[in-house]
This record gives structure tokens, sequence and C-alpha cells, in this order.
């Protein structure tokens, strides 16, 4: 009895676990899909980015930094858009130049990979994949990499993406089995339970482990060994094992799937104690069942030895019987055997062929097929005999229509002398069905012809879902790639409304402040008490505070757009030293600092006046900031560049504000009450910076003061020439200004009167202050005056043509001098080719005065000579 209740529950469970077998079997395909679809998706990545140009490109030569941001940018925006890990570009060498996560604080750029399987297999072998944890942000994913060829094939390098496969993880946390993934060593790398994650499903051999060493897979991470017991094998593909460590109470079903590609292997571990519960009551009732035959065996007996002849003579009759039906069975074999031998034309020989197969004599006859011959084209079966012309067949075909459209006759003629010539042919046909037969004909050699025909159906729906496939992934890059150049045009046009508007704005703010700060240039002489004189001078430093803040966001306007031009030339780093301490001298010494420029006979290649802007920049920083000590420029030579240096004792700038600082409206604390800054002169730095392709820098340290820098490039001596020395404002003689007779061309009033008042009290004859249309209207032969002060924009009117007019009513050419609230360069320079003067609003008093009398002394030169 228990041997049978044994039995019954081993056939039970066995039973059980192989539909079980079956239902967990199905479930792995599906996790092993999903993990498949996940690397299929960024398997592409690497091979579209090893084309880009770019990148082949910046494998060719040293980087620059600002390369190596233009590709950490451009590979940041290739790992957003396809939302994987990490993107590395490497060179040969195994060295990162540039990653996706070059913002984090563990970016790979930089960092020796060449110890990487991916790194030596791409190099070698074209591609390669690997899956590890990162030596940098230790995180593990499955490394993707392609080589970076050459026109010539030559490889440069290579690209790798990092593909995190945690979040399958997670999607596995939802089955209530225990999912396990394995590499080629036997190593647990993914799992749904943590205690199940890095063991070993064997010991490593001595070179798997020393492998896992060099190539540092799993880091630190220490790999145990899983402990288990397998108690039987199922009839399906799965086995019984019992596992200790980590600890499960019940066996399971332990389930493996291989994936080839990259020689992983996918487990998954199913609870089967209700199939147990199950082979334990098959037990109890193959017990039960038992009993019962027990006593009905019993019974039986009882009753053949109380009829013993009859069950003897039941036997013989029994033996009778089976010799009868013995020859009966002999009988019907035979018969079979002959059917069998009259289906001659049915080759044994071709039944194991998956094509269909028929072959005809020299005559066109049928010789022989297979079964597929006939399930392919449903032939009944009078017409399958050997001897059968093959034309019959074709008729037969042709009546079903499968012949296609046409002339009956002339089809099943040109398929005849087709198998009379002999000549190969290999073509393919659809049925009415939607069965796609590929069919493939061969002559014989000792004469007739065999025909095979494949079904191909399945081969052809999977090319038609490819093509279709193929087609929507260009629509939808297209569509892509349309709506990014939109936007992008989109992004351009605000960005030119935008810089036209502040040009705009600024010229309208620039009108009125600077007839303020003319007004304001007179209020000293008409105070007599010192409180009337300082609140003077308080507005007036306010309003050159406004000034100050229109001029910067009109120089940020004019670079964004364009407009401002680059003159380059080689020149003396000293002129520019002594315009920087001229300029800041009096206003240092006023704050209680010591201004000292270095002299320094070095040339330089660059834009002066930029290069003025970048170091004036830096030293009224350096003012603005430092309450006490000295401020230093000088120069400091470094291979065929100069870093031009301006040293401070300011406060010093804490290292998390050192970039933020570059940045528009960021300014510290630390200047002084009256002078704040506006937040905008080291955002101009920059830009200059990056327009003249000259390097910005800053070192400081907290309470000692810090150090900016511009690194230039060193230029020819030989090409600079020599400058003859002007004579200094103070010998020149203010005299050409008393009695000089003046026209003031301007249509707004206020910056009219303010510059009249300005010009008597310079002992100028203001003969006529109005707009272009009174001038215009004033002017004839005779009245012409001195100088013309003529603005640009009249209204509707441009002043340069408004000037020619006045000169052919006067019929002389008197000098002038433009005023203007807009720094074009294109005016500027024709200004400088004809001979004019040029001043920029708001106008300074001092700076108008002085090239008044410039004017008037070089035509008293002219004059002389």
């Amino acid at each position: 009895m228990l041997l049978c209740m044994f039995a019954a529950s081993r056939i039970a469970l066995q039973t059980s676990l192989n539909d079980e077998s079956q239902s967990v079997q199905r479930q792995l395909t599906l996790h092993a899909q999903a993990m498949l679809q996940r690397v299929d998706r960024y398997r592409t990545l690497p091979e579209v980015l090893a084309l880009d140009n770019q990148l082949k490109d910046a494998l060719t030569h040293p980087l620059s930094s600002v390369e190596v941001d233009q590709l950490n940018r451009k590979l940041e925006q290739a790992n957003g858009a396809s939302r994987a890990s990490t993107l590395t570009l490497l060179d040969k060498s195994g060295k990162a130049l540039a990653a996706s996560n070059w913002r984090d604080s563990h970016t790979n750029v930089g960092e020796d990979y060449s110890f990487r399987p991916y790194v030596t297999q791409a190099l070698s072998h074209g591609s390669g994949r690997f899956y590890g944890i990162g030596m940098t942000t230790g995180l593990p994913g499955y490394f993707l990499s392609q080589a970076i060829r050459a026109d010539d094939g030559s490889v440069l390098g290579l690209i790798a993406i990092k593909i995190l496969l945690q979040e399958l993880e997670g999607e596995w946390l939802q089955s209530p089995d225990i999912v396990l993934a394995s590499d080629e060593h036997g190593v647990v790398f993914l799992s749904n339970r943590d205690e199940w994650r890095y063991r070993l499903l064997q010991p490593l051999s001595a070179k798997d482990e020393q492998e896992v060493q060099d190539t540092h897979q799993y880091a630190n991470q220490t790999l145990q060994p899983l402990s288990y017991r397998l108690n039987q094998t199922s009839e399906g593909s799965g086995v019984l094992a019992s596992f200790s460590q980590p600890h499960l109470a019940d066996p399971v079903l332990w389930l493996r799937m291989d994936l080839p590609e990259s020689r992983w292997q996918l487990h998954l571990l199913h609870d089967i104690s209700h199939n147990q519960s199950t082979s334990h009551w098959a037990a109890i009732a193959a017990g039960g069942l038992w009993l019962a035959a027990s006593l009905l065996v019993l019974y039986i007996r009882q009753r053949q030895r109380l009829a013993a002849l009859r069950q003897r003579s039941r036997k013989e009759l029994e033996t009778v019987l089976h010799q009868h039906a013995q020859e009966l069975r002999t009988a019907q074999d035979g018969i079979v055997q002959a059917a069998k031998q009259a289906e001659t034309g049915l080759s044994r020989s071709l039944q194991h062929l998956p094509q269909g197969v028929v072959v005809v004599d020299p005559q066109l006859r049928l010789v022989a097929w297979n079964s597929r011959y006939i399930e392919l084209f449903r032939y009944p079966p009078e017409l399958m005999r050997v001897g059968q012309p093959i034309e019959t067949l074709i008729r037969h075909n042709a009546k079903r229509g499968l012949l296609g459209k046409g002339d009956v006759d002339q089809a099943i003629q040109r398929r005849l002398e087709h198998l009379r010539s002999g000549s190969p042919h290999l073509h393919e046909s659809a049925k009415g069905d939607g069965t796609v037969l590929e069919i493939r004909g061969n002559p014989l050699p000792d004469g007739g012809f065999v025909t095979s025909y494949a079904d191909i159906t399945s081969y052809k729906n999977t090319a038609r879902e490819l093509r279709n496939l193929a087609d929507t992934l260009e629509q939808r890059i297209a569509e892509r790639t349309h709506d990014l150049a939109q936007a992008k045009q989109d992004a351009e046009r605000a960005n030119r409304y935008k810089t036209r508007f502040v040009a705009s704005a600024v010229h309208d703010l620039l009108q009125p402040l600077n007839a303020a700060r003319i007004f304001t240039s007179l209020l000293p002489a008409y105070l007599q008490d010192d409180a009337g004189r300082l609140l003077a001078q308080r507005v007036d430093k306010s309003l050159a505070s406004q000034d100050a803040i229109l001029t910067s966001l009109l120089d940020i306007s004019r670079m964004e757009s364009g407009q401002l031009e680059v003159h380059v030339r080689d020149f003396t780093i000293n002129s520019l030293l002594e315009v920087v301490h001229n300029n800041f001298a009096l206003q240092a010494e006023h704050e209680g600092l010591s201004l000292r420029c270095i002299p320094s006979q070095l040339v330089v290649h660059s834009d002066e006046a930029l290069l003025r802007r970048i170091l004036q920049n830096f030293v009224s920083n350096a003012i603005r900031y430092s309450h006490k000590g000295r401020i230093v420029v000088g120069c400091r030579r470094h291979g065929d560049h100069v870093h031009i240096e301006v040293h401070d004792q300011g406060p010093g700038i804490p290292p998390a504000l050192q970039k933020e600082i570059f940045e528009e409206f960021r300014r510290l604390d630390e200047g002084h009450a009256d002078d704040r800054g506006t937040g905008l002169g080291l955002a101009i730095v920059e830009r200059l910076g990056k327009l003249l392709g000259h390097e910005i820098g800053l070192r400081s340290t907290l309470g000692k003061g810090s150090i900016f820098w511009v690194s230039v490039p060193l230029g020819n001596a030989a090409a600079v020439a020599p400058t003859l020395q002007e004579p200094s404002p103070s010998t020149r003689s203010d005299s050409p200004l008393q009695g000089a007779a003046i026209w003031y061309v301007e249509d707004d009033p206020p910056t009219r009167d303010a510059t009249c008042a300005l010009l008597e009290r310079w002992g100028c004859k203001v003969q006529l202050a109005a707009n272009a249309p009174e001038a215009l209207a004033y002017a004839k032969p005779g009245n012409a005056p001195q100088l013309v002060l003529l603005d640009v924009h009249l209204g509707q009117l441009y002043g340069p043509d408004v000037y020619a007019q006045l000169c052919e009513r006067w019929g002389q050419q008197p000098p002038v001098i433009l005023l203007t609230a807009e720094g074009d360069s294109t005016l500027r320079r024709q200004a400088a080719e004809r001979g004019w003067g040029f001043l920029a609003k708001p106008v300074r008093p001092p700076a108008l005065r002085a090239l008044m009398s410039q004017t008037f002394l070089r035509g008293q030169e002219g004059g002389g000579a």
C-alpha cells in the first residue's frame, strides 16, 4: 500500500509540475523578451553616433576646453533624448574625452577605461558588450560600445553607452516568483530579491576569477556562493531544488533560459507548495483505492478456487481466440504492406524534406513526389500516379486559377518549354489564399527535372512588417527634425526681437539721461554752499550708475546680435596699461587704495579697445570691492600667451560663487555702500573673452584677495609701428573754443538746452540750436558755422544726410561731430574715414570739450599748411 501511495504521489506531482512548468516557462519567456527589448532600444544609438563627423573629428587632434564643452553638451543631449544612463566618447588608449555626465561630481571625463572588455572588444572587433559596476559612478549597467573609424577604415576611438537595467528589477517585484539573471561566469547580477544579488551559481575557476578582478566587473562587491541541492528533474525544462543559502522553506521549481547573444542566463524560482499538496491528496486517494482493490482480489481468488474447471476452460478458449486474432492481424499487415507498395510514386527519401518536391522524367511525366507537394496544391489522389504527364497537373492548377490572368494555354506551354529546356530557375509565386511560394527548379544529370516549392509566407510577412517599421521610423525622424528646426527658428526670432527691443529701449533711455548729465555738470558752477555741491555730486554719481547699466545692456545686445565688430592687430601692452592707470588712479586714491600698473614691453595680438574694456572692468571691480591695500596690474608670460592679471587685497570670493559672478546681475554684497555695481561687468567680460577667443580666469582666497586674469596671444613686435607722442591735454590750449561759432542740430529739447548752456559756459557762440527742418530752413550761403554738432537720429531724418544738405546750401563743408546713443561700429568707421568726429551718448562734458578742441586745432593746422 505504501508503495502504491508513493507511486501515485510521484505521478501526481510530476504531472502537476509538467503543467506548471509550461506556464512558468511562458512567464520566463516574457521576462527574457522584456530584457532583450530594453537592450535593443539603445543598441543602435552607439552605431549612429559612431558615424557622427563631429565625434570623428574630435578623435583626430588634441581638444581645447571649448571643444570638450561642446562634445559634453552634444552627448548630454543625445543621452537625454534616449533616456540612457551615460554616453562616453573614448580615444584609442581608452581615455574618456567627453561624457554626458560631465556636470556630475563623479564624471567619466578624463578617466581611463582601457581595462574594460567593452573597450578592448570595440577596438579589436568593432563592437563590444559588457555588464559591470561603473568604476566612476558606482552604478551597475550594461555597456554597449561601437568603434569610430576614419575614412580609411582605421579605428580612431569608440563611443560607449551604459544602460541601466535596475528598472527590470522593479518590474520583477510584481512577480511572486524569484527572478534572477546571471552572467557567463555564473554570477547573479540582477534579482528582485536583494539577498540573491551577487551570488555564485557555481565556484569560479581560476581563470574566471582573475578575469573578474582584472576588469573590476563587480568592483568591491563580495561574491557569495548559492547553497542548494537538486532534488529531481521534471519532464519539462525545470528542476526541483532546495536552497539553504539564501534559505527557502520549501523546494522550488527552477527554470533557466539562455540568452545567447549576451551569454547570460535568466532564472525563475517558482513556489510548488500547492503542487506538493496535490501529490499528498493523490497518495491518500491511491491508498484508499489500494484497500478496495485488495478486498476485491481476495474475493476473486475465493471465487477462483470454487470454479477451477471453469477457469481452465476459459483459458483454453482465450488461447484459441488469441491465435485466431494473431492470424487476422498478420493478414491485415499483409494488406497494408501491399497498399504501401502500390504507392510507388510517394518517395520515402523525400518525406523528411519541409519543401514540396516533384520529379519528372525527360518526357515530362511524374516520377516521384512527397506528401508536402500534395498538401501545398491539394491535388486529388487520382491525379497522383507514376507516369502522369505533368501537363495534366498544370492544367488542373489552371482551372483553379493558380496560373494567374491571361491566356491559359500560353501559360501552360511556357511552363512546359521551360521544363524541356532544362534551365535552372528561381522565382516566387503568390497564391490566392495569401501563401507565398519560393519555386526552385534544377535539371537532373540523366534527364528530367526536379522542382521544389518552399512556403516563405512568414518570411515575407516579417519583411513587410520591417519595411513598415522602417517607414514609420523615418517619418517620425522627419517630423522630429522639422519640429526641432521650427523650434530653433522661433528661438532665433525671439532672440532677434529681444535684441532689437533692448537696443531701441536703451537708445530712448539714453536721450533724457544725456541731458540730465549735462545739466548736473553745470550745477556746481551755480551752487555756492558745500551741501549743494555734495548733493549735485551724488546726483551725478547716480546718473553715472544708470549710464553704466544702460551702456552695458547695449553692449550685451550688440554682442548677441553680432553687430560688435572685432579689429584684431598687434600692439604693445604698455600703452594699454597707461590708459588704465590714467583712468582709475584718481578713483583708487579717492577710495584710499593704491593702484600700480607694472610696465611691460610685450606685444600682443588682440582688439585693443575690447581688451581695454576687459581690464577696465577688472580694475573697476577691484576698486569697488577693496577697502584697503593696493591694486596691482601686471603681466605674466605663459608660453606663446601672456596673462594680464589684476591683483587686489579685497575680501575674496567663496569657491561656490566664483562661477556665478560671471552671470548677468550677479554681484557680491561686500562693495562700497555708495557703489555696489550693476552686476553686468563680469558678464560682459566673459562674452568679450569668448568673442576674442581669450580665456578668462579667477583665483581667489577668502580674507586675502582675488586675481582676475585674461590670456592674450603674443603678437609680432616687428608689425608694431612707432607712435608719436601726442601733447597731453594739459598742454593744449582751450582758446579755440573762445568765440567759436557753433550750430547744434538736435531734436530733443532738454538735451538741446543743456548742451547750449554748457557750450556758452565754455565761451562758444551758439548761432543755432534747432531741429533738422529748422536748421535746413535757416541755412544759406555765408552763414556756415565753424563747427556743427549733429545728432544722428533726427526723427524721420538721418543726421549724415542732413549734413550733406546743409553743406550744399552753405556752399562749404565745416567740421562736424556726430552725437548718437547707438554705438554702431559701421557708423563710427564711416565717420573716421570722412574725418568727422564721433561721440556716443550720454556725452561726458570733458570728452566733448576735448574733441571740439582737437577738431579746431586740426583745422588750424590744416589751414596753416
